[in-house]
């Protein structure tokens, strides 16, 4: 009977340094790293739905991209119908160019892209081109989708 009594009295003291132990206090980050995974796959596949614009098919180029700068480029674009787009607004022909002058006044950069569907006739462009050139903007840039032909591709 002796022996039962020592053993409660060990178990009994087991008990109390488990009370004594101190909480942990250290922070799980493994479902934080999970949400953050989670996260970021989301906002990998949703930001090429991002891409506002109009639907253009760019003519191809062998030319090669041009550096990027620290101020969002300033894009015009003429659909394939003869609507222009400034940035991601619809604009008239009529307001085209006090429109550039006013934009032109609050830029830096006096670089502008000119996206134009590769149906779009050159006097469209030309006219376009012009009228940037009016409104301010003398560092015109011509948007194409890369991989196009050469020169020596052309055989002629």
């Amino acid at each position: 009977m002796s022996a039962g009594v020592l053993e409660r009295g060990g178990g009994g003291k087991r008990r109390r340094s488990h009370a004594k132990r101190k909480p942990m206090a250290e922070i799980n980050v493994t479902p934080f790293v999970d949400v953050m995974l989670v996260l970021l796959i989301i906002f990998m596949v949703a930001a090429p739905l991002l891409t506002v614009g109009v639907p253009i098919e760019l003519p191809k180029t062998a030319a090669s991209a041009l550096a990027t700068e620290e101020e969002e480029p300033l894009t015009i674009a003429i659909a394939p119908d003869g609507r222009l787009v400034l940035q991601n607004t619809e604009i008239d022909r009529n307001t085209l160019i006090p429109k550039l002058q006013a934009i032109a006044a609050e830029r830096k950069s006096k670089k502008v892209f000119l996206r134009a569907d590769g149906s779009v006739p050159y006097a469209d462009v030309m006219q376009i081109m012009g009228a940037l050139n009016a409104g301010g903007f003398r560092d015109i840039g011509l948007v194409t989708d890369a991989g196009g032909p050469t020169l020596n591709d052309q055989g002629g």
